[in-house]
């Protein structure tokens, strides 16, 4: 486009901008908006095409449409419509995709204008594309097609073909006019806002990362909806008493409560076009938030009307923008991370002599929501644009979303009378990948028990080493035979299949002794640490029904001597058989009451085979058990390396929890695998671990991306390995790569099968969290005498084999694409605080990522969402990172560093011994330094208040866009500080304004 002198004829008198202009440019100064209000669309020419009278059509089109000619200028913190320096000029060039790319993405001068560049593309030699670029501040949807109905007649006139010019466009309503029509309906606006408030900013979507704020870079996905779903639209909206509008915003809506909006909002651009203002080119829109209540009981067909019976309501003040309405004047994208805007365009004007074609919704290749949906409801086809930030989610769950809502919008179409839960998302094709495709893990292992497994490798090898503890060591020969020397012990005092041993021993190799005698007697075993305290030991006991306790004293090789008490004869004891139990282990309970999980043979050995052959354990490989026996993967250490041939090293009780001491141990006997919580192996790192040719496995919590950074170059293979004990040990793993970015917890072990679902128990889409629940092989029996336990948490599996069953693990997750799962955290760790929804797990992520944070944890204590973290960096740094990153409810209201995050004794995060944080001081400024008595002056004058209190709030005041720019522009000609618009929202009180200005001052040179 090229410039030219603006026209002496027709110059735009400046005005104050019209409430809509206000708010999008207060929207440009309070964020970088990129190309977010560019507004393009093209007209696409066929045939001999006029290039003279087409320019000259768009020069008396401008004359007629004069804010388009024009620039803005704040006076005094208000906006004004100004003429432009110069005008805009049709430019000639030869047809490029980079170069239309350009001109829609080149940006505005709001100060020098013009608002609207025109641009002639050749194509060839009969065929040309027009492309138009427009600011939002002076165009809207609507405008597109006046603009093209008046250029088809102006063309036709300037062209020699008699077509007649339409009437002049009314010119803009004048400021007074609007203040008024807007005054009369502030009080149905304020009531409606005020029986309608403002919910969370908060969406999830597939695959959604939190966006960062302000625009970004925009890319689209685009499709039109096929002809036989097309073709049901307007019968079904009949059908239903609404709007295609109406039953499209219905079905946007219910897509997002079948993603886990409980209350979905989105923001809608809706027309304020008064009937005076019909043909006029500007922007008469108005973008409101809207929100629906659906409940999982209504069907479509009747959530359809009530989204309606809403919609109508809103139209009501559909004219009064958000900020005068005293709600606040966050505008409705901010307030709503997805946006729709609806068109319905007539045919495309015809110019004389030419087919033309128009494309409504070119990209503008940018994008402030999350997602903005554009759908153009044409005469021919309705086409929907999905326009997304890449930063923010990737392509593949763009897709998928437009795949979901489309079998969402087909099912409620051939079966409107389906409830709201019941209205898939996936088909057939994605719900089997999901189901099956993940879950293709079966494998045919043997039969067979531990017991019968360790005596196989004794009969095999029976003088190598099978197990280390300090100076001493067992043979497998020793090993075997001491355990069954126990067996017969406790055979001949009646204990046997079904009966629970309780082992209280200390760390040893006698441990192992005892663990595999109560085995082999055909009993499982209840390991019992031997630091409990008593009244622990004393409950488990009697809850158990134990039918026999053993400690050292039973263990020691006395006791165990061949010339001791008489053994049962010489016929061999019966083996286990894989549905007998094996162990019983207790985990704490939510109501405080500890639960006793039962596993059974089968599922521990399925375990044990499933990483042999991950791991490729066997003679040779030396395990570390430095685990507390009570804690469920300590089986793992104690019995993959007896079953597989190789050697397990009993670290010491003094060990377990000495980092230097571990780390020689590795050394000093070849360890070859060692598995640690996190907490664990951060404790090691710390004291100097460096073992390149061990096999890692960390899991018992979630494993930080940071730590894994620090561990993986430290080892030969690094495994994230994650299971609830109610499905033995671990039920997924994933390998971490040799510089990690990320750590999921994989796939599922041999085996195993996987499910995200939601809460009605269907497939939750990749890229969405859901409640996980695992299914297979692992399976618990169940909890001791806790029947209504086991109806609560293990349920059929709708999904596998007939009879099985699925245990609802409690915690969350999500799909990836390539079908490794990502771990969100546990459930009852949400947090909700002042009506928002938390997830802890989120906002540790991303104090982890900082520098200088070696380990995090969030809660809230007193009232207030707290930041606990280990490590060197300031609060300061920390908080601004969050606020750049996550809501503002999400960021920490405080900071407390910690020399270690309090755990459990088996080595978690103890989230209920976190400390309540110190209480806050402020340190008033001096009356000399403090710029509150003229920030309360500034805001005296603005509001016309003679008296007003330094904790008022400015929204309660009635303050909007055009107050918060007048306060900042008076406070920058009398105090020189320039205040953003974004404080007012984080701080919207005198003091706190104040707050702000002293801030800054400390921060200028």
């Amino acid at each position: 486009m090229s410039d030219a002198p603006a026209s002496p004829r027709s110059p735009i008198q400046a005005r104050p901008a019209s409430a809509a202009q206000s708010g999008i440019w207060f929207n440009e100064q309070l964020d970088d908006c990129g190309t977010v209000h560019h507004v393009p669309f093209t007209l696409h020419f066929d045939g001999p095409l006029d290039t003279a009278a087409l320019r000259r059509a768009c020069d008396a089109l401008l004359r007629r449409h004069l804010d388009l000619t024009s620039a803005v200028e704040s006076r005094d913190g208000v906006p004004h419509l100004v003429p432009a320096p110069v005008r805009p000029e049709l430019v000639t060039e030869r047809a490029g995709p980079e170069a239309t790319r350009q001109h829609i993405t080149a940006p505005f001068d709001l100060a020098e204008g013009p608002l609207c560049r025109l641009v002639l593309q050749v194509i060839g030699p009969r065929e040309h594309r027009l492309l138009v670029v427009a600011h939002h501040l002076v165009f809207d949807g609507q405008s597109m097609e006046l603009f093209a109905a008046d250029l088809a007649a102006l063309y036709g006139a300037e062209a020699g073909h008699g077509t007649p010019v339409p009437p002049e466009p009314a010119p803009a309503e004048p400021a007074g006019a609007e203040d008024a029509r807007l005054a009369a309906k502030l009080p149905a606006a304020r009531d409606y806002w005020a029986r309608h408030p403002l919910g969370d900013d908060d969406v999830v979507l597939p695959g959604l990362e939190r966006p960062a704020h302000g625009a970004a870079p925009g890319a689209s996905v685009e499709f039109a909806l096929p002809e036989d779903l097309r073709s049901r639209l307007a019968p079904l909206a009949e059908r239903l008493g609404v709007t295609r509008f109406e039953l499209i915003v219905a079905s946007l809506h219910a897509l997002l409560y079948r993603y886990g909006n409980a209350a979905p909002v989105t923001a809608l651009d809706l027309g304020t076009r008064t009937p005076e203002q019909r043909g006029h080119i500007g922007v008469h829109v108005n973008e409101l938030p809207f929100t629906t209540a659906p409940e999982p009981g209504l069907t479509f067909a009747e959530f359809a009307r009530a989204t309606r019976a809403g919609l109508r309501e809103l139209y009501r003040v559909r004219d009064v923008p958000l900020g005068r309405a005293g709600t606040g004047v966050k505008p409705a994208v901010a307030l709503a991370p997805v946006s729709l805007t609806y068109r319905r365009p007539g045919p495309v004007p015809q110019f004389p002599g030419l087919t033309v074609s128009a494309d409504w919704t070119p990209s503008n290749h940018s994008a402030r929501n999350a997602l903005r949906v554009e759908l153009v409801d044409g005469p021919d086809a309705f086409h929907v644009m999905l326009q997304y930030p890449p930063r923010s989610l990737a392509r593949e769950h763009a897709e998928s979303l437009a795949r979901h809502w489309l079998t969402l919008l087909g099912h409620a179409a051939g079966d409107p009378g389906t409830p709201l839960a019941g209205l898939p998302l996936l088909d057939g094709d994605a719900c089997e990948r999901l189901l099956t495709g993940v879950n293709d893990t079966a494998v045919a292992y043997p039969a067979r028990t531990v017991p019968e497994l360790i005596a196989e490798q004794a009969a095999r090898q029976p003088d190598a080493v099978a197990v280390v503890y300090a100076d001493r060591s067992l043979t497998y020969a020793e090993l075997d035979a001491g355990a069954e020397r126990l067996a017969a012990r406790l055979r001949d005092k009646g204990i046997g299949a079904g009966a629970l041993v309780a082992v209280r021993a200390s760390r040893s190799e006698r441990l192992l002794i005892g663990l595999l005698g109560v085995l082999k007697a055909g009993a499982a075993y209840i390991p019992l640490d031997a630091a409990y305290p008593r009244e622990r030991i004393e409950f488990v006991l009697a809850d158990a029904g134990a039918a026999h306790e053993l400690g050292d004293t039973d263990l020691s090789p006395e006791a165990l001597a061949a010339d001791g008490e008489p053994l049962t004869p010489d016929a061999p004891l019966p083996s286990p058989v894989p549905a007998d139990l094996a162990y019983v282990i207790y985990t704490s309970g939510s109501t405080g009451r500890p639960k006793g999980v039962q596993i059974e043979h089968r599922s521990l050995t399925n375990l044990l085979l499933s990483l042999r052959d991950l791991l490729g354990s066997g003679p040779g490989h030396r395990w570390l058990a430095l685990t507390s026996v009570s804690f469920d993967i300590s089986g793992l250490e104690l019995f993959l390396p007896l079953v597989t041939g190789g050697t397990v090293i009993v670290a010491g009780a003094g060990e377990t929890r000495d980092g230097a001491a571990l780390t020689d141990l590795v050394a000093r006997h070849g360890i070859t695998h060692v598995q640690a919580t996190p907490t664990g192996w951060a404790m090691l790192l710390d004291n100097g671990f460096d073992a390149p040719a061990v096999t890692a496995l960390a899991g018992g919590e979630a494993l930080p991306p940071t730590l894994a950074q620090r561990l993986r170059p430290r080892v030969g293979r690094l495994l994230n390995v994650y299971g609830p004990t109610e499905t033995t040990i671990w039920s997924t793993y994933d390998e971490i790569d040799t510089e990690p970015d990320e750590v999921t917890i994989g796939r599922p072990l041999a085996n195993t099968r996987v499910y995200v679902l939601d809460e009605h128990l269907a497939p939750v889409p990749a890229g969405l969290p859901g409640d996980l629940y695992i299914a297979g092989a692992g399976l618990a029996r169940g909890y001791v005498g806790r029947p209504e336990l086991d109806s609560e948490r293990f349920l059929p599996d709708p999904f596998g084999p007939p009879g099985s069953r699925m245990y609802r693990t409690g915690d969350r997750a999500r799909h990836r694409g390539d079908g490794r799962l990502d771990f969100l955290g546990r459930t009852d760790d949400q947090i909700k605080l002042r009506g928002h929804r938390i997830e802890p797990g989120e906002i540790e992520s991303r104090l982890l990522a900082l520098e200088g944070v070696d380990r995090a944890a969030a809660a809230v204590r007193d009232g207030r969402l707290t930041g606990y973290y280990v490590g060197t960096a300031d609060a300061g740094p920390l908080r601004r990172a969050l606020a750049a990153a996550l809501p503002a409810y999400m960021v920490p209201e405080v900071f407390v560093v910690l020399e270690a995050l309090p755990t459990t004794p088996n080595g978690k995060l103890d989230r209920a011994a976190l400390p309540a944080p110190p209480e806050e001081t402020t340190t008033q400024p001096s009356a000399a330094d403090s710029p509150l008595e003229t920030v309360r002056d500034i805001w005296r004058e603005v509001f016309g208040l003679p008296e007003l209190a330094d904790t008022d709030d400015l929204f309660d005041l009635g303050g909007h866009s055009i107050t918060m720019t007048q306060i900042s522009t008076r406070i920058f000609d009398r105090l020189g500080v320039e205040v953003p618009l974004s404080a007012y929202f984080d701080a919207p009180t005198v003091e706190g304004i104040a707050g702000v200005v002293a801030a800054v001052r400390e921060e200028l040179p």
